[in-house]
């Protein structure tokens, strides 16, 4: 009983989150932005949670790349990827997006705040945002999923 009563609870609790909360991320050279002025702006956004050390995460972010320019072309979408890497591992992701060429804005979640506040456990954690309201999530990749997240860029860039 107490398990349905914990289920229901945190069911509420993630689908009552509607927006991205206003928290300071860090762009790749080291300046604060805060997270309305990204998630204000009119239109559909991407926001990926990835780390350079999640093998799942540079697969999707990679075959997101090969489609990306047709996908900002047919929806003007944006994807923005939020790396999670903490101090052991941040300095990983300059070389990876170089060698990766990803046309992506990347910003960083140093101490994983903002993670922490839309409660991801598990990356690659995938949410699309329209007109500044969540409308999709997801966790975890496998090959073909972008076509899924596609789909719903598609749907929400009418």
């Amino acid at each position: 009983m107490s398990f349905v009563v914990v289920f229901l609870a945190l069911t509420l609790q993630i689908n009552a989150q509607k927006q991205i909360p206003n928290i300071s991320v860090k762009t790749l050279d080291g300046s604060s932005l805060n997270m309305d002025e990204i998630t204000k702006e009119k239109g559909v956004k991407i926001i990926s949670f990835w780390a350079t050390w999640c093998v799942p995460c540079i697969n999707e972010l990679d075959a997101i790349s090969e489609v990306y320019d047709d996908w900002k072309d047919e929806t003007n979408v944006e994807l923005i990827a939020i790396a999670t890497d903490d101090a052991r591992t941040k300095k990983r992701i300059k070389p990876l997006i170089n060698g990766k060429g990803w046309e992506y804005k990347i910003l960083l979640d140093e101490n994983q705040d903002l993670q922490r506040s839309l409660n991801i456990t598990t990356i690659p954690h995938v949410i699309v945002i329209k007109d500044g309201k969540i409308v999709f999530r997801h966790t975890g990749y496998f090959p073909g999923a972008e076509d899924q997240l596609y789909d719903v860029v598609k749907e929400n860039s009418k």
